[in-house]
């Protein structure tokens, strides 16, 4: 059995003990939380130890998620990883590049498993999109979620925007060549909504929108390739494709059908892909995959900075 904890108990962590609780080969064996009036609940539930510094898990522990704010990730997942834990760290994996290289290094330098987590990889209907894409040419993403106080040390691109860059660069095998964006901050000093305009090498184009002040619940990608159009809703977990079938002589006929989808917790596959990991699989979303979605962030990030410099908008950045 591999002896897992989770370090910080909130709305993500609590998620992550019950799915821990659950999931064969694995005991959660502690949670870790810096509130014992937050931690000690969460551990008593599952039967779970509690500590309050996460240092005391070195020893007693395999395998952390690491589900504290953004700022915390590269201090606790070296020294986690440098002691010889695997970890399963939130997204984004980092708040610079220069965090996440360093939190890389620790886990190749200890040959210790780090899985960035990019939930919506783990989404059905993405797995499922994610078999019959070709030659994607164009992407439109929405992510609107309504205010809530979480999260509010970064803004909404590291905190919505990147589920959906991390999704499409891993359908399109192309680099990025330009970056356009620009963001407004509505109930924080930070970004709340941006819109970004992402161009890659083979002429591939993304547009997407991310807002965290929406009056209503949006997740959804669409994306045209060669003779198809496939739209994914990601709340629902379905996905659909139409398709354009030549006739002789006639005008093109149009098919639409579902694709086959095995319904599923995404959080639960996501759990279930670590622990494989920390038993020597290959991680699905590998550290390098993180550093990239949150290279793209970044840059998406300072196209906004330099629009609202122009523009004589305050940002707190």
């Amino acid at each position: 059995m591999i002896r897992v904890a989770v370090i910080g108990a909130g709305a993500f962590g609590r998620e992550h003990a019950r799915v821990y609780s659950e999931a064969a080969g694995s005991r959660l064996a502690a949670v870790c939380d810096i509130d014992e009036s937050t931690g000690r609940p969460v551990a008593d539930r599952y039967g779970a130890d509690f500590v309050a510094d996460y240092r005391e898990l070195i020893g007693k522990v395999d395998a952390v998620s690491l589900t504290v704010p953004t700022e915390s990730h590269a201090t606790m997942a070296c020294e986690l990883l440098a002691a010889g834990l695997s970890v399963l760290v939130e997204k984004p994996i980092a708040r610079t590049l220069d965090e996440a290289d360093r939190i890389i290094e620790a886990a190749k330098r200890r040959g210790a498993a780090l899985q960035v987590g990019h939930l919506e990889r783990f989404n059905p209907a993405v797995i499922a999109a994610a078999r019959i894409v070709t030659q994607p040419r164009f992407f439109e993403a929405h992510r609107l979620s309504m205010f809530t106080p979480r999260s509010l040390d970064i803004d909404v691109v590291m905190d919505l925007m990147v589920h959906d860059i991390d999704v499409i660069l891993s359908f399109v095998n192309s680099e990025v060549v330009e970056v356009r964006a620009a963001g407004v901050p509505i109930l924080t000093p930070r970004i709340d909504i941006a819109n970004a305009r992402i161009e890659f090498a083979n002429g591939c184009v993304a547009n997407l929108t991310a807002s965290r002040v929406s009056a209503e619940r949006v997740r959804k990608l669409r994306f045209f390739q060669p003779g198809e159009y496939v739209s994914v809703d990601y709340a629902a977990q379905e996905a659909a494709v139409v398709g354009v079938k030549p006739r002789p002589g006639g005008r093109p006929e149009f098919e639409s059908r579902l694709l086959a989808i095995e319904q599923g917790e995404p959080l639960r596959l996501e759990i279930e892909s670590f622990l494989a990991a920390c038993e020597g699989a290959p991680e699905k979303v590998a550290a390098e995959d993180g550093r990239r979605a949150l290279a793209l962030a970044v840059d998406v990030t300072d196209k906004i900075r330099e629009h609202a410099t122009r523009a004589g908008v305050p940002f707190a950045w």
